[in-house]
């Protein structure tokens, strides 16, 4: 129908009506909706809500209710809020209105799962339907000249840009026009919007950002609509030239060209602003742009049109139309990459980082996938753009700690990007000019901040480095200079550089290159006294695993002894004369700097072990014996001290440094353990004087000093070892199962690592070892069933999984072995389903719900294949699928007595007829679980956590894809180890 009357002199309506109760609305002319002068800013929020809101209906012409659909990752109806909505006549023929406030979150319920009233569905469509008419509206709520309307116009003229609708593109088109105009007089383009934020109060700063969000918002929608309008390409480009006002954006305005930005020269006078948030707002587009570009065409223009002043014919259309926006990249405003240590911090002081800035580093993330598109886009623009900035530092134009900082970020951020030899050529010119700004540069904060550069840029490099050895053997040398440097940052950015180097480039090492009389190994290998001898311990395990990962690479057998032994001396030389000293006098294990200095020994044989692999044997055997011995004295000392004082005493420095070795021996064991290959040599010759050494040691500590690298080591010698180990089992779990279980058993919360590591050993010996269960007495294995069931109930996540995949496979071995499977189902089946129901109908485990079912369904098809031929009811033998149906069907009404018979025969009839479809079979288990959770009147999304999360996994698989796909996009130390050399 239709609204008629005075609409100036309306009455108002405000009454609270829930939109379930709404009649189905008219489709009234909006454009007749033009309220008094006090309604304009409430009009303007209704129209933001409805715009959020638009994305929901995929064709807005549609009558179906089947095309009412969210939008895939979309989140509806983001905020609650009033809409006006034109509502009945009055007795006087006025129009009236109603403010209707509506639940976001019923609506939301009803939008996803397709529960929408039919009235709902109307009003949507009938919006729906003026849709066009709305955007004629918008030309009257564009009151951006306005201050007091401005922040929610633009609000509202964002949300409608963020909507895709094909059919309005000319309403679009109109929309940008108009809102560009009206920009244009209230912001001129000579405006210094980056001093004005600065100085400006809240309100304006909330416009730069609002307008920053319209910008990106529409560009990345509709920016095409745009191009393909020869006519409007000045709305978005405009001649003439205005000098830019900064420097600090990330893009700026070629001087040699004569278009300039109108649309996107906002975007770059916004992006000067010093504020991180609406930075990142505008890298957004930017990195969408030049994405969109690369894709469009994936080669670098070889002569750079940028430079010549003329457009290339290779170049493609819409980079011609760029080109003024892409033709200077600046780093004023890189981030800091996470490998950086030294910084400068609020005070102007160059300092060590100690905590990681995430903020930081995902921002550096995202400019150095958009740096990396431009690259590729005109390598030759950005390699000089680069070097002139360089060369300014050099001859002091623009010597600042922050422009060296973020100029070298931004270099080493593009590696891989150009092409091998550009590369090249750049990069020698790149360190030579460093290393020769480091010379000239006086003072320890200075050369700290220079190092740290160097340092960041040559680990970025690996490629490079991996094809000229001189350079890598220059740039190695330098590191270890800078091991000596005691400016804080600088050795531990030497090291972290130096194994990234060993990894990517560790064949070099080893092999003897032209123009050198032996493998650089030997030289490192020599000089290693003097090379570590500044350095703190935690550094020193850091060079030794580099080191480490150098004499892996060796292939002979022999050489590569000799280097481990060379590589070893310096720590065994330490080890022996502690062991020497510990022979004539014990009690020097109870001196704190020798405990601590066995601590560090085994640290580094640790972090050695990581890198070399299975040949580290070798040292492995060596203080193998002498390591137990230490570990059985320690742990005597140990419990005589708590003996003596009481559990507080473990937190004493001592006692603390005590549980360090204890614990250091036992990670070098399980981490040779997992990287051998002789299965019967490890059990032979390794395990019976461990497990002698460790397993009474924690069968007989308190709680407290029980370390629970202890279970870690036995699941995965079990892993590794597999059949080799089984005869061992009973004598494993005699020592640790029971004492470990009633740790755990008491809560959900205590002795997390204990707990976790427990259900892993449980894991191996069930996967590995599944005989050993069979042969542990009954008691026992009711102890060990428990504690799996204990396990899938358990709150936190990672142990419930573990519990449920137990299980899974348990009931899989279990059909395996027909002499103990029937007795296995009289005894534990039903109680096994009763527990997993348990599990099912629980709201915080909807997680599992693909375990869930797999098990279930594996059950029941048990069941119906007539597998169990032992009755599951020895007081009533009836037919054993009967049985569970009734039994199921029973279970199911005590737990959940408003379910009607006919739900809960259907129910359970598809879980018989459904068992071999798992996928069906989760989908009816899910249908199920809506019932009840809408009954209780719970929140059913829970329900698709998993689909969620597969749908989030393989997102996260494509852009990783499309990275590998795009040279320079990954982190080179991101690139898998055989697609490097």
């Amino acid at each position: 129908m239709g609204l008629t009357g005075d609409l100036t002199n309306k009455r108002w309506e405000n009454c609270e009506t829930h939109l379930d109760f709404l009649p189905s609305p008219p489709s009234p002319p909006f454009l007749a909706l033009i309220p008094q002068r006090g309604r304009k800013k409430q009009l303007v929020q209704s129209l933001v809500i409805y715009a959020s809101n638009y994305d929901n209906v995929s064709r807005p012409c549609s009558s179906s209710a089947a095309r009412f659909q969210p939008k895939t990752g979309y989140q509806p109806f983001r905020q609650c809020g009033e809409l006006l909505i034109p509502w009945r006549r009055s007795p006087e023929g006025k129009g009236v209105y109603r403010e209707v406030k509506y639940d976001s979150c019923s609506v939301c319920k009803y939008a996803i799962y397709l529960y929408v009233s039919s009235k709902l569905i109307t009003f949507f469509f009938s919006m729906c339907n003026e849709f066009s008419q709305i955007f004629q509206l918008c030309q009257f709520v564009m009151f951006l000249n306005v201050p007091m309307f401005r922040n929610v116009s633009l609000k509202c003229l964002t949300e409608i840009a963020g909507v895709s609708v094909s059919q309005y593109e000319e309403q679009f088109v109109t929309l940008f026009t108009l809102t560009m105009m009206q920009l244009k007089q209230m912001l001129p383009l000579n405006t210094n919007i980056r001093l004005a934020y600065s100085n400006g109060k809240d309100d304006e700063q909330n416009f730069i950002q609002n307008l920053s969000l319209f910008l990106c918002t529409f560009l990345k929608e509709h920016g095409q609509l745009i191009e393909k309008r020869l006519n409007l390409r000045e709305t978005l480009m405009e001649v003439g030239f205005v000098e830019p006002l900064g420097s600090e954006i990330l893009y700026i305005i070629k001087k040699a060209c004569r278009s300039k930005i109108f649309a996107l020269h906002y975007m770059l006078l916004v992006s000067e602003v010093e504020e991180t948030e609406i930075f990142k707002i505008c890298l957004e587009y930017w990195n969408h742009l030049a994405a969109e570009l690369y894709r469009e065409s994936p080669f670098s223009t070889s002569a750079s049109p940028l430079l010549s002043g003329s457009q290339h014919f290779d170049v493609p259309p819409r980079r011609q139309l760029y080109l003024p926006v892409l033709s200077k990249v600046t780093v004023n405003r890189m981030a800091k990459p996470e490998e950086v240590l030294v910084v400068e911090n609020d005070q102007g002081e160059v300092v060590r980082e100690f905590m990681k800035d995430t903020d930081s580093i995902n921002l550096y993330k995202n400019m150095r996938e958009t740096l990396v598109y431009l690259t590729h886009l005109d390598y030759v623009d950005t390699e000089r753009i680069m070097t002139e900035k360089l060369h300014n530092q050099v001859n002091g134009t623009e010597w600042s700690w922050k422009n060296l900082n973020t100029l070298c970020w931004a270099i080493g951020s593009i590696s891989g990007a150009m092409h091998e030899e550009d590369e090249k050529r750049f990069l020698v010119t790149v360190i030579k000019d460093l290393l020769g700004l480091c010379e000239q540069k006086r003072g320890k904060d200075n050369k700290a901040i220079i190092a740290s550069n160097i340092m960041y840029i040559v680990g970025q490099y690996p490629r490079f480095l991996r094809a000229h050895w001189k350079f890598l053997k220059t740039v190695v040398n330098k590191l270890f200079e800078f091991m000596h440097e005691t400016h804080d940052g600088v050795q531990d950015m030497a090291c972290d550089t130096f194994i990234k180097i060993a990894q990517k480039c560790r064949r070099h090492f080893v092999q003897v290159q032209v123009g050198e009389v032996m493998p650089f190994i030997d030289e490192i290998l020599n000089n290693i006294n003097t090379i570590i001898c500044d350095l703190q311990p935690q550094q020193v395990h850091t060079f030794y695993e580099a080191v480490g990962y150098m004499i892996g690479a060796q292939t002979d057998q022999t050489v590569q002894e000799h280097l481990i032994e060379k590589y070893m001396l310096l720590p065994n030389q330490v080890w022996d004369s502690i062991i020497q000293q510990a022979t004539k006098n014990v009690d020097i294990l109870k001196d704190p700097e020798t405990v601590k200095q066995l601590g560090s020994i085994l640290k580094t044989n640790v972090r050695a072990c990581k890198a070399v692999g299975h040949p580290f044997v070798i040292q492995l055997g060596r203080i193998y014996l002498d390591m137990l011995n230490v570990y059985k004295c320690l742990s005597e000392n140990i419990s005589a001290a708590i003996q003596a004082n009481g559990e507080m005493v473990t937190k004493q420095p001592l006692i603390r440094s005590m549980r360090t070795v204890k614990r250091e021996t036992l990670k070098l064991i399980s981490g040779w353990v997992s990287r051998s290959n002789d299965p019967q040599m490890v059990a032979e010759n390794f395990v019976p004087p461990l497990l002698d050494a460790v397993l009474i040691d924690y069968q007989r500590n308190v709680p407290a000093a029980r370390e629970p690298e202890v279970l870690s080591t036995m699941a995965i010698i079990v892993n590794k070892l597999g059949g080799h180990i089984t005869a061992e089992i009973p004598q494993i779990f005699d020592a640790v199962f029971e004492c470990t279980l009633n740790m755990i058993n008491k809560d959900f919360e205590e002795y997390p690592e204990h707990r976790t590591n427990f259900f892993l050993l449980l894991q191996a010996v069930n996967s590995h070892c599944f005989p050993a269960f069979l042969a542990i007495p009954p008691a026992q294995f009711k102890l060990v069933l428990d504690s799996i069931i204990w396990a899938f109930k358990h709150t936190m996540r990672n142990v419930a999984d573990t519990g449920l995949q137990i299980l899974f496979t348990l009931l899989q071995n279990v059909a395996q072995e027909e002499a103990a499977a029937q007795s296995f189902y009289q005894t534990y089946f039903c109680d096994i389903l009763q527990h997993i129901f348990s599990v099912v109908t629980d709201t915080s485990h909807t997680a599992g719900l693909t375990m869930h079912a797999s098990i279930l369904a594996y059950m029941f098809n048990l069941v119906e294949e007539g597998k169990i031929s032992t009755p599951l009811n020895p007081g009533n033998p009836v037919n054993n699928q009967m049985f569970i149906q009734e039994y199921v069907a029973n279970l199911l009404k005590s737990a959940f007595p408003h379910l009607q018979d006919a739900q809960v025969k259907l129910f359970v009839t598809g879980l018989f007829s459904l068992n071999q479809d798992i996928p069906a079979f989760k989908e009816h288990l899910r249908d199920f679980l809506v019932q009840i959770k809408e009954f209780a009147g719970e929140d059913t999304s829970d329900l698709f956590l998993e689909e969620r999360e597969t749908a989030l996994r393989q997102a996260q698989e494509e852009k990783h894809k499309l990275q590998m796909s795009v040279p320079g996009i990954l982190n080179p130390h991101e690139i898998p180890e055989e697609m490097c050399d």
